[in-house]
């Protein structure tokens, strides 16, 4: 099994088009979600719309686009356990996963919680351009490539189901922004186009004219990586698209029938893809004529917030909710004195964390250098990947939750030997994009100033990084071996940093286990921020841009 993602809007689309109503033409109708990000507490409002809907359109296919995984304390408590039970209550039928699905494969031990995932679902999962065969954790779960029978927990390419009647193929992409942004491991992510042209031409030999791709692509995502428009303009017979990652809210239905040059395609395509965590339930009516081609879409997304709870879900919830009520009420023991934001460009912010020193940032960075320097007294610097800091801290007393918002992928403390042409390099990668957003952007610790000219073209950023050392300031020496912490994700390449990741794949790392310390990320910041009882931070010019 496989998977992809990318993005650029495509030239003329039609939302509703040509309704020539034959006698022989077929309307699936579909129900789909995606990118519930841990958000466990909107099933049982996801399930009263669901029900209401089959009520008003009829049975049809329920499928979801990925990412489950990560995002809230229900998430961090329960690894997926908690949404499993509600996606099996609903009655999805095929299932593929997302980038976060690989937020918490364990350096030793690989994929254990998205395992258990998998053997717990009651329904199939898919991805044809995703390959799982080399993680021992998914061995018993592969099925065939196509399958007329799929199983439940079992890993596809795609799978044939009866729909009234009629022989629908369902095949998964995901995108491989996984190999950066999150931490595949062990499961290859190969391209998204000729995975799919492979997928409809094996429907096509089975005799299988009505075709759905179910994508964690990104609607309109980086068209280098790849996206549902750039999907449908290059991948003949592909009738529906319904998709993920991208977070878009695709109402009506979009009924693409052109290129971007403006071209006809052979048939067209429709693409829906229902926002983000659980806020609606998407609905999708296609009508086919006898030859398996669309004539017709429509379709909306419904709003679950404007439902009552299912009472039965409600029910369900509350062991959930109340241990993670708990969890998040504990108060570590410490302060924040003064409040710790989290600025990005998105909510209106001049500064951005992706972009900027933060005060925050500074406190993680530390956090990690003084629990490095517990075990590695020479660690000379801690780099944070900006894409991993999720949430501010407010002023006051800090609770288990508030940190566990901020840092919410259990990432392991990680040692790297590096020379000082790599870190330097790793920093020019980290500048690439700036001063716009970049989640590879690293925030550092103290005795760390790495001076930088963002007009100055990528690759050619960085002025001066200088590092404390024996009671001064001294340039890095591109000849010298230097140890540094990070976390597991970072080290091992994510957020584009390929220095990193090479040194970690030659062996250079240390993922730390240790009894003196704990080296999960929010459990470092917990006992730094406890050891000082009273927090104060702030921007501190450990990272400056001159053309700024």
């Amino acid at each position: 099994m496989r998977f992809h993602h990318y993005g650029m809007a495509l030239g003329t689309a039609l939302f509703v088009t040509v309704p020539p109503a034959f006698a022989d033409n077929f309307t699936l109708t579909l129900f789909h979600t995606n990118d519930l990000h841990g958000r466990t507490d909107q099933y049982p409002y996801l399930i009263t719309t669901l029900n209401e809907a089959r009520e008003t359109y009829g049975e049809g296919l329920l499928l979801e686009a990925g990412d489950i995984f990560s995002g809230t304390l229900y998430f961090t408590e329960f690894q997926g356990q908690d949404a499993l039970e509600f996606m099996n209550l609903m009655g999805y039928d095929a299932f593929v996963p997302g980038n976060h699905e690989f937020d918490l494969r364990d350096p030793q031990q690989g994929h254990q919680a998205l395992a258990t995932f998998f053997a717990g679902a009651e329904f199939p999962i898919l991805g044809a351009n995703l390959d799982f065969s080399e993680g021992p954790e998914f061995a018993g779960m592969l099925g065939e490539s196509v399958s007329a029978d799929p199983q439940a927990g079992t890993l596809y390419d795609g799978i044939i189901v009866e729909h009234n009647g009629e022989p629908i193929g369902i095949f998964g992409l995901s995108t491989q922004d996984s190999e950066t942004i999150s931490s595949p491991g062990h499961v290859t992510i190969s391209d998204y186009r000729q995975a799919a042209e492979a997928m409809v031409a094996s429907f096509e030999e089975q005799g299988v004219n009505k075709i759905i791709a179910l994508t964690h692509l990104g609607y309109d995502s980086d068209p280098s990586v790849g996206n549902d428009l750039l999907l449908a303009e290059h991948v003949e017979g592909i009738d529906i698209i319904i998709g993920g990652h991208s977070h878009s809210q695709v109402s009506p239905p979009r009924l693409l029938s052109e290129s971007r040059a403006g071209e006809a395609l052979p048939s067209p395509t429709v693409i829906g893809q229902a926002g983000e965590y659980g806020q609606h339930l998407g609905v999708i009516q296609v009508t086919f004529d006898e030859d398996g081609v669309v004539v017709d879409a429509s379709g909306e997304l419904l709003a679950t917030d404007d439902r009552e709870a299912d009472a039965d879900a409600a029910k369900r919830l509350e062991p959930y909710t109340a241990e993670i009520e708990t969890l998040r009420d504990t108060l570590i023991g410490a302060k924040v004195i003064s409040a710790l934001a989290n600025p990005r460009h998105g909510s209106g912010d001049e500064k951005s964390v992706r972009a900027n020193e933060t005060a925050l940032g500074n406190l993680i960075a530390d956090a990690q250098l003084h629990a490095a320097q517990q075990v590695a007294p020479e660690t000379v610097m801690a780099i944070q990947n900006s894409g991993g800091i999720r949430e501010p801290i407010e002023r006051g007393d800090v609770s288990v939750g508030d940190l566990i918002a901020v840092q919410p992928f259990g990432n392991r403390l990680t040692l790297l030997d590096v020379t000082g042409a790599e870190l330097l390099e790793t920093f020019e990668i980290a500048l690439a994009n700036a001063p716009d957003e970049n989640g590879g952007f690293l925030q550092v610790s103290a005795g760390v100033a790495l001076t930088y000219d963002s007009s100055e073209p990528p690759g050619e950023r960085v002025i001066s990084l200088n590092i404390a050392r024996e009671g001064a300031m001294q340039a890095v020496d591109p000849e010298r071996t230097y140890t540094i912490a990070t976390n597991n994700f970072t080290a091992a390449g994510g957020d584009s940093h390929t220095v990193l990741g090479e040194a970690y794949a030659d062996g250079r790392n240390t993922i730390v286990a240790s009894s003196i310390i704990e080296s999960t990320d929010w459990e470092m910041l917990r006992d730094y921020m406890l050891e000082r009882k009273e927090v104060f931070y702030q921007v501190e010019g450990r990272i400056t841009d001159v053309a700024q």
